[in-house]
């Protein structure tokens, strides 16, 4: 199974291989690529120097402000809401926040380390999503889980190899021998 999806991902990620469908397909996914890791980065440098989208300067990370505790005192809703508020402002739960907001959004951006930008990603994801349970329009699904779900189709698909630096990175020894990095 590994071996077949290896296969189908290498042959629909060749930058000019295929029919111009093909190559619209992996274009559309480049395209979803970057927007995905703009939002994620987006989020990260919005909170770290609050430029007033979502937060504000005087809450910047650079300022004292805290990225969680806003978020996860006031806006968290359903059956985790106790367990949220428990971490709210943590010093290790900023950290963790702002790194993987910043990690995925690197790595989705630049194409690499997409398996791992995929599974950290989709957890930050599904973990925002309990946090807003049951969402607002919907009773069970919302746009944390398609996102999650779109970036698991990225990693499948090697979308970092079209407009990214997926094929350079899938040649660096440690990541032919530690496949997961792909």
């Amino acid at each position: 199974m590994a071996a077949t999806i290896e296969r189908i991902s290498a042959e629909t990620t060749a930058p000019t291989a295929g029919t111009p469908r093909e190559r619209a397909v992996r274009n559309i996914l480049a395209g979803i690529r970057l927007a995905l890791g703009w939002i994620f980065l987006w989020a990260f440098i919005d909170k770290l120097f609050g430029l007033g989208m979502a937060t504000e300067s005087k809450n910047a990370w650079i300022n004292g402000g805290s990225p969680t505790k806003g978020f996860l005192t006031f806006g968290v809703a359903g059956p985790f809401k106790d367990v949220y508020a428990g971490i709210a402002g943590a010093a290790w739960a900023d950290w963790l926040f702002m790194a993987g907001l910043a990690g995925i959004g690197v790595a989705l951006l630049l194409g690499i380390g997409m398996r791992v930008a995929a599974v950290a990603g989709g957890l930050l994801l599904v973990l925002m999503w309990t946090a807003v349970l049951p969402p607002e329009n919907n009773p069970f699904m919302d746009d944390h889980l398609i996102y999650a779900a779109v970036l698991a189709v990225l990693a499948l698909v090697n979308a970092g190899d079209t407009w990214g630096l997926g094929r350079a990175w899938a040649r660096l020894p440690i990541v032919q021998r530690t496949r997961w990095l792909r």
